[in-house]
């Protein structure tokens, strides 16, 4: 199954449902897609949806997908490769009422450059972008949270 979510800020990503939506009515997207739609108004023809989903929904569905497609939120992102899926990441872009700036192209890049997910910073390539993460082998996540720890503890210590 194929979990597309699109975080809980107030800004829509109309332009991906859309594109997932063609991508389903064509037979491009064989798999069924569940979305958690957030903010945006597009209503979605070919695959379930919810606006919202309560932490539990979220993780049931996130542990029975296969593939993730989500915004470029740090937090999506994370949470998904956490949990071992296959990401691709798509931006919001500024230009489309999708964000108040084009941040997310920069965080996909360094995601994308660290080997943890599948950039897909034109939504014309989505297709492209499923069928590369298929046979592709990523990364797996590590917190550097341990290391940031310890080395507070090691300053501690000196200056004690």
């Amino acid at each position: 199954m194929i979990f597309v979510t699109l975080g809980s800020q107030k800004f829509q990503f109309n332009r991906l449902l859309k594109k997932i939506d063609e991508m389903l009515e064509l037979h491009v997207i064989a798999q069924p897609v569940f979305a958690q739609t957030g903010a945006s108004d597009y209503i979605p023809a070919n695959y379930e949806y919810r606006n919202f989903l309560d932490r539990d929904e979220f993780a049931e569905i996130m542990e029975k997908s296969d593939i993730v497609i989500t915004h470029g939120g740090t937090g999506a992102i994370i949470g998904a490769v956490k949990k071992g899926k296959k990401v691709i990441a798509v931006p919001r872009l500024a230009k489309y009422g999708e964000h108040v700036d084009d941040h997310q192209l920069q965080l996909i890049r360094q995601f994308d450059g660290m080997n943890l997910i599948c950039a897909c910073m034109d939504i014309d390539e989505l297709n492209i972008a499923i069928l590369q993460i298929q046979n592709h082998q990523y990364n797996s996540y590590e917190s550097n949270t341990k290391i940031i720890i310890e080395s507070i503890e090691n300053c501690l210590l000196r200056n004690e």
